[in-house]
C-alpha cells in the first residue's frame, strides 16, 4: 500500500505555468497514470488538441467545470462528473468557470509513449504528428515519413 499527498508532489508542467502534479510516482503505480490538476479560469489541461494512440484517459472534475473539444464536438463537465477520451480519440480541455477548476486525469496504461496532435504533415499530408519530448519541450515527427516540425 502506498499514500500520497498533493501537497507534497512539486507541480511540473512540460514548461508550462499551471498546476499540475504528478502522483504515480508517489503511489508507485506500474499500469496507472494519475495527475493532479489546478487550473485558473481559461487554463489548459494541454497545449493543443492531442491524443493517446496507446492510453485511454479519464478526467475527474472535483471542483468548477471543464470544457472538452474533440475533433467534432464539445461538451462541458461539471464538478462529481467524469469523461472518458478512447485510445486515439484527440482532445483538449480548459478550465471553463469563473473560478479554480480542480481535476484528476487518469490513464491506462501508465506510460503512454505515442501521443499525436492533429496536425498535417507538410512533406506528406499524414492527418497527425507525433509528440517527441525535448527537454522541456517538444518536437513534431511525422509518423509516415519522418519529417520534423
Amino acid at each position: 500500500m502506498e499514500k500520497a499527498s498533493v501537497d507534497d508532489v512539486e507541480p511540473g508542467a512540460f514548461g508550462r505555468d499551471v498546476d499540475v502534479r504528478g502522483l504515480s510516482d508517489q503511489l508507485g503505480t506500474s499500469d496507472f497514470s494519475i495527475n493532479y490538476f489546478r487550473l485558473e479560469p481559461g487554463e489548459k489541461f494541454s497545449k493543443m488538441v492531442h491524443t493517446h494512440m496507446d492510453q485511454e484517459e479519464v478526467f475527474l472534475i472535483v471542483e468548477g467545470e471543464a470544457k472538452f473539444e474533440t475533433v467534432d464536438d464539445e461538451i462541458t463537465v461539471g464538478e462529481g462528473e467524469a469523461i472518458r477520451f478512447a485510445p486515439g480519440e484527440f482532445q483538449t480541455g480548459e478550465n471553463a468557470s469563473n473560478g479554480e477548476l480542480v481535476a484528476y486525469a487518469m490513464g491506462a496504461p501508465r506510460d503512454s509513449e505515442d501521443v499525436r496532435v492533429a496536425q498535417e504533415c507538410p512533406e506528406c499530408g499524414h492527418d497527425n504528428m507525433k509528440v517527441v519530448p525535448v527537454d522541456d519541450d517538444f518536437t513534431l515527427v511525422c509518423p509516415e515519413c519522418g519529417t520534423e516540425l
